[in-house]
């Protein structure tokens, strides 16, 4: 027997491909406008700027292609979430294979506590994907999933304040607030999507609004047309996880 939707619409773009072809192209496009493509690694240093017509001499030379990896990973992160909205399996699976590769970009641009916050996230994706795989169901929200929000907060401010102490890096001060408020909403929702709650995506519309504010103030025209693309997705998923439940 056939369940209608209460708003067919919304699951029409959540499930939408030409929504992910858009947000891919998008994505891809605004990372080769910042020249993420001409970013290496090499002999312990950063290097910005590099030309394309010399970018492969450097790599066989050793350098690590931080700025392609970043781009690919930053593709198929968008289309991690895009198939976890569509509640595919294949959603957390892209993710849990683009965490190690997001893990050492995000490592060697002076994030310390990656070492201790990716192999978490790692962790947390596996977990998605077992139950996932297991057939776990819409649930609504309840005591436990605002103890996971909670705790998500706290782990994230502990781990990146942690890391920074243990590790170095990056350790001003306003720097690892806003990347211990963006690692723990981003916890606090992979780990409500394992258990898949209706408002998982209230999380995910909380750090694109933070993004996308921090994008305004930096006046990065790019940045801020991506996460309104990602906030506009966290808002129809949400409708539909919400009002739609399960596929």
């Amino acid at each position: 027997m056939t369940i209608a939707l209460k708003y067919p619409f919304i699951r029409t773009l959540v499930k939408s491909s030409y929504l992910d072809i858009l947000g891919a192209v998008l994505v891809f496009a605004i990372c080769f406008y910042k020249d993420f493509h001409g970013t290496i690694y090499y002999n312990g240093e950063i290097t910005f700027g590099v030309p394309i017509y010399d970018l492969f001499s450097h790599i066989e030379r050793g350098a690590y292609p931080l700025g392609i990896t970043a781009m690919i990973g930053a593709v198929f992160s968008l289309l991690a979430t895009r198939f976890t909205g569509k509640q595919s399996t294949t959603g957390p699976v892209i993710g849990l294979m683009t965490t190690i590769n997001s893990g050492v970009n995000d490592f060697l641009f002076g994030n310390a506590s990656a070492i201790i916050s990716y192999p978490l996230t790692f962790v947390i994706f596996t977990f998605i994907v077992k139950r996932w795989s297991d057939g776990v169901k819409m649930r609504q929200r309840d005591l436990l999933y605002y103890l996971i929000l909670f705790l998500g907060m706290v782990v994230g401010f502990s781990i990146v304040f942690l890391g920074g102490f243990l590790f170095g890096g990056r350790t001003d001060v306003l720097f690892l607030v806003v990347l211990s408020l963006t690692f723990g909403l981003s916890l606090g929702a992979n780990i409500a999507t394992a258990f898949k709650y209706e408002e998982t995506w209230l999380s995910w519309i909380v750090y694109n609004i933070i993004q996308l504010f921090k994008a305004v103030l930096q006046i990065n025209i790019a940045n801020v047309a991506k996460y309104i693309y990602y906030l506009f997705n966290a808002v129809i998923t949400l409708g539909d996880w919400k009002y739609n439940g399960d596929k």
